[in-house]
């Protein structure tokens, strides 16, 4: 294997990001990231030629023997891939998920198959294929339900509040705004349908992945609960760009009806003071963000 370069295994900026989320501990993993990356293209005989930086670890494009596309995934945190692991082996023959290849489990490592051209979503900003991202829903709302090995929403939402209640006060917001809305969402993961969730459904992990095989979710954080929450992030996406909250929910309400549209909108209240914690640390127009925190309960 052809040695990649230190900094496209991880700068600077990456490494920064992982000690966001991990907290300075990661240090050492950082450290050893090039040696175990080339341990692992051995293993997998890969030819990893790039890298994208990820909040939970670092993912590397590259070719196996055949030359097909492949993408290694690698985290410091070894359940994340365990976990990631597992849904997505429930997901097996839905075509709107990424397909798992291999794992390596005591490395934290997943390999994947390769997506093209693996545009994101986001990139499209409100203007997202809706009967794709319904079919995506629809494929992840019927599999299943496992009996056992994923959290409950509940345990998920309070690692979330927990780690954004930390990113408030240097976002501007309240923490007092957090609290309410963890209230919120705590109630409403009380009760309500339960399927096995992405968990982490926004438009940066939904690949456009060509003509044929169309949109493509990736990156699961997967947790056990209320179907509503994967479709939040799509419902309030004509927020950010100008549109209202009501219209996005009405726009995925016309795509699937079985959809609950009471849920669905308290759900993104619920995490509307996330996601302009989110802006504000991506340097949003602050009338945009105005606009998100009117939402939140």
């Amino acid at each position: 294997m052809t040695a990649l370069d230190p900094a496209l295994v991880l700068d600077e900026g990456s490494r920064a990001r992982l000690v966001d989320r991990f907290g300075a501990g990661v240090g050492p993993w950082c450290d050893a990231l090039p040696d175990l990356v080339a341990d692992l293209s051995v293993h997998w005989g890969l030819r990893l030629r790039s890298s994208v930086a990820g909040g939970t670890g670092r993912t590397f494009l590259g070719e196996d023997t055949s030359g097909a596309f492949v993408v290694l995934k690698v985290t410091p945190e070894r359940e994340i891939a365990e976990t990631e692991a597992a849904a997505l082996r429930v997901w097996t023959g839905c075509s709107r998920v990424v397909n798992l290849l291999d794992t390596a489990p005591a490395e934290g490592a997943l390999l994947l198959e390769g997506l093209c051209p693996a545009t994101p979503l986001a990139e499209r900003r409100a203007d997202f294929p809706v009967p794709e991202i319904a079919e995506l829903l629809g494929q992840l709302a019927t599999t299943p339900v496992p009996a056992s090995g994923f959290i409950t929403l509940r345990e998920r939402l309070g690692f979330i509040f927990d780690l954004f209640s930390r990113r408030a006060e240097g976002a501007g917001l309240s923490p007092a705004a957090v609290a309410r809305s963890r209230t919120l969402a705590m109630e409403l993961a009380a009760d309500g349908p339960v399927r096995l969730l992405h968990g982490d459904l926004h438009p940066d992990n939904v690949l456009d992945a060509g003509p044929v095989r169309g949109a493509v979710a990736i990156d699961p954080r997967p947790c056990l609960g209320d179907p509503a929450v994967d479709a939040a992030d799509w419902a309030v996406l004509p927020l950010l760009h100008g549109g209202s909250l009501d219209a996005g929910v009405s726009r995925l309400a016309s795509a699937i009806p079985e959809l609950d549209v009471e849920r669905l909108t308290a759900w993104c209240r619920s995490f509307a003071v996330l996601l302009a914690i989110a802006q504000r640390r991506r340097n949003a127009r602050a009338s945009q963000v105005e606009r998100i925190l009117e939402l939140v309960p």
